[in-house]
This record gives structure tokens, sequence and C-alpha cells, in this order.
């Protein structure tokens, strides 16, 4: 079969650390944390004392309208804003540069309207069925994220939202390069949008005891670090253009890396843990290092899932010794981003995909800020506290959603 090459063209991103791409890598290069005591309007103390909230998001600033606010839940409206803005960064237009047909939408989410969701059924339950609102249906279903950012850029080519918990932004991701190195398409807005720091959401995570009950918010997020409890609830959205090459260099579009790998696998062991072990994510991971040829001339950046759990943590670890072997993963640089951003969920791959583009570019490894105790079961170069420059070949970006779900996307520098 003959496979295409895949670049990306265009990034948009809405964070707790920056509402562009370029305040967003400014932010994590500095170690400048998103993490805070949560703000909220709701009647009920929460249940944990802090989140990384998208704070001052102004949607008219990133090209929607007053119908797509009224109309949408803020997840999708924080998609809207990355989607719009990534394509505006790639220069696609639909029906000008990119046939319509050939132009696809791959944006997933975690619990996607969960906020409308408890409106509505409170409505229901307060007043009857007959005062639900008559958008609750379009505005709950997690499909309306992709569907109104097709609608928004008359994308009618593939248009199918992934939802694979934590792992659904580096699955969109990788779906959409296989899809595009396959022929299918064009170009693809690939990625995972979330907002769901709300009581019922906290609730449960709380309950489960995968959220951090720490008060500081500088103690809050701790990946890999002995004194870690638990992860912190982050927000936002983060959307990549992915394009065929040929079509990206006959319009001179700018290309910002390649995409030259990906992996996934199911560790079909437990709905919320990691399987211990490591060896089933690690599988992803392998995947991808070898589709892009990984070797031992490669400087390697791996944005780490890195959650701050106790699990998560030491099975990643374990992970990325099994797919590199000692040595490359001793000489690997690493870092997670969470302990910035918070763990955005159905975001969260995208958005740390973005970061390991940045990084590649730049030649500079984002910090994983608050590392001061590691953890001896976390003994890799996790790039305590402070960015570090390297001329980076090759970076990877790795998941590991609740269900198994675990996911990894390879890129490089561009070369002709």
């Amino acid at each position: 079969m003959n496979t295409k090459r895949v670049v990306i063209t265009g990034m948009g991103v809405i964070s707790p650390v920056g509402h562009s791409v370029p305040e967003f890598w400014n932010s994590i290069v500095n170690g400048k944390s998103g993490i805070a005591p949560i703000e909220w309007s709701y009647d009920e103390t929460p249940v944990v004392s802090v989140a990384a909230q998208v704070k001052g998001f102004n949607p008219m600033e990133h090209g929607l309208e007053k119908n797509d606010v009224r109309r949408n839940d803020v997840f999708c409206q924080f998609a809207l804003a990355a989607a719009n803005d990534a394509m505006k960064d790639s220069g696609l237009v639909a029906g000008e540069n990119i046939e319509p047909r050939r132009l696809g939408v791959y944006v997933g989410t975690s619990l996607g309207s969960i906020g409308t969701f408890a409106k509505e059924a409170k409505n229901w339950i307060d007043n009857g069925s007959d005062r639900v609102s008559p958008l609750f249906i379009p505005m709950y279903i997690s499909n309306m994220a992709s569907g109104n950012i097709a609608i928004k850029h008359h994308a009618e080519g593939p248009c199918i939202p992934i939802i694979t918990a934590c792992a659904t932004g580096t699955h969109s991701v990788g779906e959409a390069y296989r899809n595009i190195k396959g022929g299918y398409a064009d170009a693809i807005l690939a990625g995972g949008s979330e907002a769901a720091i709300h009581p019922i959401a906290l609730g449960g995570l709380y309950n489960c005891k995968a959220l951090t009950r720490t008060t500081d918010p500088t103690l809050a997020c701790l990946p890999f670090d002995s004194r870690r409890a638990g992860f912190v609830m982050g927000e936002g959205s983060a959307i990549l253009v992915l394009e065929e090459l040929e079509h990206a260099k006959a319009r001179g579009a700018h290309i910002y890396a390649e995409v030259c790998g990906y992996g996934s696998s199911c560790d079909a062991y437990h709905c919320t843990s990691p399987k211990p072990d490591g060896e089933v994510a690690s599988r992803a991971i392998k995947e991808a290092l070898d589709e892009a040829g990984f070797n031992e001339n490669d400087n390697l950046y791996i944005n780490a899932h890195g959650t701050g759990t106790h699990l998560n943590d030491s099975t990643e670890t374990k992970a990325f010794k099994q797919a590199l072997g000692e040595d490359a993963a001793a000489k690997a640089h690493i870092s997670s981003t969470k302990c910035m951003t918070g763990h955005m969920l159905g975001a969260a791959g995208s958005v740390e995909l973005i970061a390991s583009v940045c990084a590649l570019n730049e030649g500079i490894v984002p910090p994983t800020i608050g590392l001061n105790e590691q953890d001896p079961e976390c003994d890799l170069n996790y790039t305590p506290n402070k960015a570090q420059k390297h001329d980076l070949t090759l970076a990877i970006s790795d998941s590991l959603g609740f269900g198994g779900h675990n996911a990894c996307v390879a890129i490089r520098k561009y070369q002709d």
C-alpha cells in the first residue's frame, strides 16, 4: 500500500496556562502553574480545594458568535475556540485550498457535557420533563464538539469523536494520522476538549480516591515525587491540524513537525487502575517508537502521562524501561506538564502533544515542577523544576486512560 506522510500545520489551545500556543508554551517552559484554589458559583463547597481552571476565556476572541455560546456546553466552546485558532494558524479554508470532502474532524472528550447534564437533570427533577431544555440533547451528546467544528469549517470528510477517557486526545491524533496516511483524507482537525470542574465530577473522582486532597496548590500535583497523592483536575482544549505532506507543500503551509509513529493497546485489567507491571502500556509506546524508526542516535523527549497518582507514575516508569530498554530509557529526557496544566482529561493527550511539538522545535525540555523528592521507583530523568536545553530529534507523548486505554504518538522535525 502506498502510504502518505503526515505533518502538523496548525495548532490551537485553550488551557489553564494560556489561551494561545505561544502563551501556553511560555508558561510551561518557565514553570508557571495554572493550579490554584477553586473558584466557582455553585452553592456547595468543593470536595477538593484546588484545580487548574481556564480563566479569562472570551469565546468571541476565538471566532465564536453569541449563538455558539448559547447553544453549546463549555467543553464544546473550548473545542470550537481551539479549532478556530488551529485552522487560522494552518491557513486551511474548505472550498478554497482543500476540498470539503477531504477535510475531517477527530475531536473527542472524556466527561463531555457533564455540567449541562447535571443542570438539566435538576431541572427535570424540580419541574418535570416538559421543562427540560430543547437544547439539552444537542448540547449534551459527546459528539457535538466534532460535529460543530465540522459545521463551522465545512469539513465533510470523516468526523469521528473518540472517547477513551484520559487517552482521548492521543488516540484522536493517532487515528487521524492513520486515516491521512492511508489516503482517506487530506487534513483532519484532531484533539480533545474538557470542562468537567463541576461538583458531580469532582465528587465521583474524589470518592474513588483519584484526586489529591492537598490544599496547597504548589504541592497538589507532584508527578514522580514520593509525596504524590492524586491528580488535579484541569480543563480546556487542544486541537492540531494534521495534513498530508504533499497537500501541505502544494499550498506553501508552515510545517511544525511530522507525525511518524502511533501505537495503542488496552490493559484489559481494571476499570481505573493501570496494570502494575507496565507491560501492555509499553507495547503502545514501543509501537510508536518502532514506526518512528527510533535508534541509538536519537535524542528523545517524552512527555509523560505523569498524573501524580502512585500507581500511574511507577507503572509508567516500568513501561518506559520495557519499551526503550534500560539504557535508552535512562538517556531519555522526560517530563510531565500536568504539574502545571492539571489533568485535562480528554484534552490531556493533545495539549501534551502540542508541548512536545514546541519542545522538539525549540530544543527545550519543559520541567516537572515540584519534583523535589523523586520516588526511587521513578528513577528516570524526569527533568525536575527547571527547563533544559537539548538538541532533540524525536518526541513522543503517551497517555494511559481509565479502562486500560493506552496510546502513544511520535513526532520528528520535518525534513523534506
